[in-house]
């Protein structure tokens, strides 16, 4: 398996861990030592604060779910690969997204004999300040991928 398809394959499978609530799955796809940058700015680095911090979040209440659409997928060397996507979230017992938490994420992507892991996660929020049209745009685009059913979409 190519690197930019494992790497697109650990991306889906973190998108998915987390709209299960499943805070360990979505640990152990990280390297040992990955870190992980929420949309609050919060930082969790190694797998055992990743998956103790999303416990507790998972914990105390229901998560809003994912979709995302890649925007780029590059090599910067070998075993290594940059994912520069968009994502959403569905409140729960919703069925369109809530705008106000769009985001832009940038994971980078260790593959090594042990298969594909993720070094980096980088979650910020896609605010736009002043440029609602860019807003709307990306919850058109985003909503797209939400109606054809899929978690993420990689053209």
């Amino acid at each position: 398996m190519s690197d930019i398809v494992s790497t697109l394959s650990v991306y889906q499978q973190l998108l998915e861990a987390w709209n299960r609530q499943d805070a360990d799955a979505f640990a152990a796809l990280f390297a040992e030592d990955g870190s992980c940058i929420g949309f609050d700015g919060s930082q969790m680095n190694g797998q055992a604060e990743i998956a103790a911090t999303l416990r507790g979040i998972f914990g105390h209440h229901q998560t809003a779910a994912y979709v995302a659409r890649v925007r780029e997928t590059r090599s910067l060397a070998p075993g290594v690969t940059l994912i520069r996507a968009v994502a959403g979230m569905v409140p729960p017992g919703q069925s369109t997204l809530n705008p106000a938490v769009n985001a832009v994420q940038t994971v980078v992507v260790i593959t090594r004999a042990g298969g594909a892991r993720i070094a980096l996660l980088h979650n910020t929020p896609a605010a736009f300040h002043g440029r609602p049209e860019l807003a709307e745009q990306l919850t058109r685009e985003l909503t797209g991928v939400l109606q054809s059913g899929r978690t993420l979409a990689a053209d």
